[in-house]
C-alpha cells in the first residue's frame, strides 16, 4: 500500500513539475513571441481597396475600375444564409471560441489520421483575419504561434461581428473577386441577398482554393466541394434536410458579369471620365477608393448618337467602293479555329467577323466567327450564311471578283432575311459626335470615332479641327451684341485684304469669287457667305470677336488674323457643343460635364457639378412658405436679347439655307454647317430648345474629303445632325425657341431686311428701339449700297482690325 502511494506521489510530483516546466516554456514563447506583435488597433480604421464604379445617369453600371474587386459591406448588411455558409465551411466554433478552436485541431488531426477525403481546416476565421491583415502568409511555426497570439488579442478587442465583418470582405474568391459582395455579383450577377442556399455555399466553398475549384476548369472538383459546405450546413442546423437535398442536385448556375462600357457603346465616354477622376484624385484614390460616380451618360442617347454617327462615316465610306478583305487565313481545316483567334471590335455589334468559304457568280458562302465557352475554348459550333448580290452592291464589283475563299471580312445580318448577310468595312473616314444638355452642360452622350476598340483617341475632345463655317454664328453674335441688327446690311462682294507682309488674300464664298450684292446680315449666315463674314469681321474687329470667342470657350487665345472669322482656327467638338449651349440657354455660361457627382466610400459627396443654390428646397414639408429659389450666379456671356437673335437667324439656315435637309425632323431646331478650306474638316453643330448636338467627320490625317461642290457639310455632317435628332425627338413635342422679354417681332422682307407684310416675309427679332429702317448703307461700302460685282480692294489695314493681315 505505501509503495503505492509513493508510486502515485511520484507520479503527480514528476507531473507537477512537467507542469511547471510546460508552463514556464509556454510563457517564454509567448514572451518572446508577442514583443513585437503588430498593434491589432489598425484594423478599427480597416479601409481596404475598394473598386471604383460609374454609373450612368440612370444608376446603371457603366465601369469599374480596381486592382482588387472589392465591394465593402457592413456587417449588417451581410445576409444571415452568406455568414451561416462560411461559418460551417471554415469555422463552426466561430461564436464560442476565443480565438483559437482547440477542438478544431483536435477534429482536424482526426480526419487526417483516418485519411479522410475533405481537409478539415484548422485555423479559425479570426485567425485567418489575423493571418491577412497582421501577419502574413510565411509558411512557418513561427507565423502561426504569431497568428494564435494576435487571434486572442483580437478576440478581445473587437466583437465577433466585427471579426466577421473584417473577413468576409477581405477574402480571395477566385476570379480577382475579393469579399462576398463582389463574388456574388461577378459569380452570379445578384446581390448577396439574392444568393441561394447552392450559391452561397459555392462562395463558401471558394477560400481554401479558388483555383481549384474553379467553376468552368475543375467543375466537378467545385461541385463536390459545394456540397460537401451544404452538407456541412446541415449538420449545424442552419438548413434542413430537405433544402439541402435539394440544393446539392442543382447546378453551379455561374454566369460570370461582365462590365464593360461596351454595353452602352460607350468606350471614349468612359475612359474620358477615368481620365478626369485620375486628374482630380490620383491613381490610389481612383483605384482603391471605392469612389461612386455618378455620371451624365444617358444610355439611350448613346446608343442614337452612336449609330447615327456610324452610319453616317459608313455611308460616305461605301460611298467610295469596297478596298478589299481585312487579311486572308487558311480554310483548308477547321476554319473556325484560326478565325477565333482574329480580335474582334466589341462594339460594332451587329457586324461580326466572317471567312469567306465559297465563291461564284450569285453569292458567296461565309463562315461566322465562334464564339468562345466561359473556360476560354473556342465554341464547337460553326454557323455559315450567304452573301449575296444585295448585300454586295455597294462594292462596286462582282462578288468573284470583289472576294476570294479564306477572305476575312466584316458583315451584318439582313433585317428579316435570316442567314443573309450584307458586307461591311471600316471606314477609313472618322469623326465625333456631343450631345449636351445646353442648360447644365451635363453631356448626355459622346461618340469618339467608329470604334473604342479600334482607336482609343477622342475625337471628340483630343482632335484639334478647324470648324470652318460653324464659327461664323459667333463673328455674327458679336456684332449683334454691339450695334448692329438682324437687318444690318452687308456687301456680298469680292474683297481683297493686303497683308503685313505685302501678299493679299482674297476670300471666296463656296460658289465663286462672284458676288451677289447688299444682304441683310441673316442672309450671310443662311447662306454661309464668306465675302459678307470677312466684311463684317473686319468692321467690328478682330480683337472683339477674339474676346467673344474666348468668352465662348472656342479658343483660348485667338490670333487676331481675319481668316479666324471664316473658322480657320483649331478646336474641338466639345468646345463648339459648349459654345452653341449658350446661344441657346440665353447667353448663360455652361461648363461641360460628364460626372453629376461622385461619393467616397462612406457615401459622403466630394463633388457636385451643379453649383446652383436652391433656397427652400430642403424644407422638411409644405407650411404655405414662399417656393423654393434657385440662385444662379453664372456669368451672363452673350446678351439674352443677342443671344436669340442669333438663334433665330441659325433657325434660318435649316428652313433657308445650308442646311434644309434637316427640315425632315419637323421640329424648331437651329445650327450651322462648317466646310472647312479644302473640305478637309465637315461640320454641323446645332440645337433644339433643350438639347444641342455637334458633329463633325474628317481624315484623322486631315485630307479633303471629296472633290467638287458634293465635298460639303450640308451633304455629309447635316444627315448625320438629322438621323440623330429624328430619334432623339421623336416622342417629344414640337417646342418653339423662347423669345425673352424685350424681343420685338417685324415682319421683313428676308431680302432687303425692310418691313414687309408681302409674300415670303419673315419675323424678324429686333431689340428694343432697333426697328428695321426703310433705307440702309450696307456695312463695308463706301457710303452707299453697292451691287453687282465691282471688286473692292482694301489697300491698308483699317481701323479698328486690331492687327495686320
Amino acid at each position: 500500500m505505501r509503495l503505492l502511494v509513493r508510486f502515485f506521489g511520484f507520479l503527480f510530483a514528476t507531473g507537477a513539475i512537467v507542469f511547471l516546466i510546460a508552463v514556464t516554456a509556454a510563457a517564454g514563447v509567448v514572451y518572446v513571441f508577442s514583443k513585437d506583435l503588430p498593434d491589432t488597433a489598425q484594423l478599427r480604421n480597416y479601409e481596404p481597396p475598394v473598386t471604383t464604379r460609374i454609373h450612368a445617369n440612370d444608376g446603371s453600371i457603366l465601369a469599374e475600375y480596381s486592382r482588387e474587386r472589392r465591394l465593402f459591406l457592413p456587417s449588417s448588411a451581410i445576409p444571415p444564409l452568406v455568414k451561416q455558409a462560411f461559418i460551417s465551411a471554415e469555422d463552426k466554433n466561430f461564436y464560442t471560441h476565443n480565438g483559437v478552436d482547440f477542438e478544431g485541431i483536435a477534429r482536424a488531426a482526426s480526419i487526417l489520421a483516418q485519411g479522410g477525403r475533405h481537409m478539415q481546416g484548422a485555423s479559425t476565421i479570426t485567425q485567418q483575419v489575423a493571418k491577412n491583415f497582421l501577419v502574413g502568409n510565411e509558411r512557418s511555426f513561427e507565423r502561426k504561434i504569431r497568428e494564435a497570439l494576435i487571434s486572442f488579442r483580437i478576440e478581445a478587442a473587437y466583437p465577433k461581428d466585427r471579426i466577421l465583418e473584417l473577413y468576409l470582405n477581405e477574402i480571395y474568391l477566385g476570379l480577382g473577386n475579393y469579399g462576398v459582395a463582389a463574388a456574388a455579383l461577378n459569380y452570379f450577377n445578384k446581390s448577396v441577398y439574392e444568393l441561394t442556399i447552392p450559391e452561397a455555399a459555392y462562395l463558401a466553398a471558394l477560400p481554401k482554393a479558388p483555383n481549384n475549384y474553379h467553376p468552368f476548369l475543375h467543375r466537378d472538383r467545385a461541385l463536390e466541394r459545394r456540397n460537401y459546405v451544404i452538407d456541412r450546413m446541415v449538420a449545424d442546423g442552419f438548413v434542413s434536410q430537405k433544402d439541402g437535398d435539394k440544393a446539392k442536385t442543382e447546378p453551379l448556375g455561374v454566369n460570370p458579369r461582365v462590365t464593360s462600357p461596351n454595353t452602352y457603346v460607350a468606350g471614349f465616354f468612359a475612359e474620358e471620365v477615368r481620365r478626369e477622376l485620375l486628374d482630380k484624385y490620383g491613381d490610389k484614390k481612383l483605384y482603391e477608393g471605392g469612389l461612386s460616380v455618378r455620371s451624365t451618360l444617358d444610355p439611350k442617347m448613346q446608343a442614337i448618337t452612336r449609330k447615327a454617327l456610324a452610319d453616317g462615316l459608313v455611308r460616305f465610306d461605301e460611298a467610295h467602293g469596297f478596298r478589299g478583305p481585312m487579311r486572308h487565313i487558311d480554310i483548308s481545316y477547321d476554319w473556325g479555329l484560326p478565325l477565333a483567334d482574329i480580335p474582334a471590335l466589341g462594339d460594332v455589334k451587329p457586324w461580326r467577323l466572317a471567312v469567306v468559304l465559297e465563291t461564284n457568280d450569285s453569292f458567296a458562302r461565309i463562315g461566322l466567327q465562334p464564339g468562345r465557352e466561359k473556360s476560354g475554348e473556342v465554341a464547337r459550333e460553326r454557323e455559315t450564311g450567304q452573301l449575296g448580290q444585295e448585300g454586295m452592291r455597294w462594292a462596286g464589283r462582282s462578288i468573284r471578283a470583289a472576294l476570294s475563299p479564306g477572305d476575312v471580312i466584316y458583315v451584318e445580318p439582313l433585317s428579316g432575311r435570316p442567314g443573309q448577310f450584307r458586307l461591311r468595312q471600316i471606314p477609313e473616314i472618322s469623326g465625333a459626335m456631343v450631345a449636351m444638355d445646353p442648360y447644365t452642360g451635363r453631356v448626355f452622350a459622346m461618340v469618339g470615332g467608329f470604334s473604342y476598340d479600334q482607336s482609343e483617341f477622342n475625337r471628340a475632345t483630343q482632335a484639334l479641327r478647324q470648324p470652318g463655317s460653324s464659327f461664323k454664328p459667333f463673328v455674327y453674335a458679336t456684332a449683334l451684341d454691339n450695334g448692329y441688327t438682324p437687318s444690318s446690311s452687308i456687301l456680298d462682294e469680292p474683297i481683297t485684304i493686303v497683308q503685313a507682309n505685302g501678299e493679299s488674300w482674297t476670300p471666296e464664298n463656296f460658289e465663286g469669287a462672284h458676288g451677289t450684292g447688299a444682304h441683310p446680315l441673316r442672309y450671310g449666315i443662311e447662306h454661309s457667305k464668306n465675302m459678307m463674314t470677312v466684311r463684317l469681321a473686319k468692321d467690328v474687329g478682330m480683337p472683339l470677336i477674339a474676346e467673344y470667342a474666348k468668352r465662348f470657350g472656342i479658343y483660348d487665345e485667338m490670333p487676331l488674323y481675319l481668316p479666324m472669322a471664316l473658322g480657320a482656327g483649331e478646336t474641338t467638338v466639345m468646345r463648339m457643343v459648349t459654345a452653341y449651349s449658350m446661344l441657346c440657354n440665353g447667353g448663360k455660361r455652361v461648363k461641360a460635364t460628364l460626372i453629376d457627382r461622385i461619393q467616397d466610400r462612406w457615401g459622403k459627396t466630394i463633388y457636385r457639378h451643379d453649383e446652383r443654390q436652391c433656397l427652400g428646397c430642403d424644407a422638411p414639408k409644405w407650411e404655405s412658405q414662399n417656393e423654393p429659389k434657385l440662385i444662379d450666379k453664372r456669368e451672363q456671356v452673350l446678351d439674352p436679347l443677342t443671344a436669340y437673335q442669333i438663334t433665330s437667324i441659325m433657325e434660318g439656315v435649316i428652313e433657308r439655307g445650308t442646311g434644309q435637309s434637316i427640315k425632315a425632323v419637323g421640329k424648331h431646331l437651329a445650327g450651322k454647317t462648317g466646310t472647312t478650306n479644302e473640305a478637309k474638316d465637315l461640320w454641323f453643330v446645332g440645337f433644339s430648345p433643350d438639347l444641342a448636338v455637334g458633329v463633325y467627320i474628317g481624315y484623322d490625317r486631315p485630307r479633303p474629303v471629296g472633290e467638287g461642290k458634293s465635298a460639303q457639310a450640308a451633304t455629309y455632317a447635316a444627315p448625320i445632325f438629322r438621323d440623330f435628332m429624328t430619334v432623339a425627338l421623336k416622342d417629344k413635342p414640337d417646342v418653339p425657341f423662347r423669345v425673352p422679354p424685350g424681343i420685338k417681332l417685324i415682319s421683313v422682307d428676308p431680302h432687303s431686311g425692310l418691313r414687309s407684310k408681302g409674300a415670303g416675309s419673315i419675323l424678324e427679332a429686333f431689340k428694343p428701339g432697333t426697328a428695321p429702317p426703310d433705307s440702309y448703307s450696307p456695312a463695308g461700302s463706301d457710303g452707299g449700297l453697292q451691287s453687282g460685282a465691282a471688286q473692292d480692294v482694301d489697300k491698308q489695314v483699317g481701323s479698328g482690325t486690331g492687327g495686320l493681315y
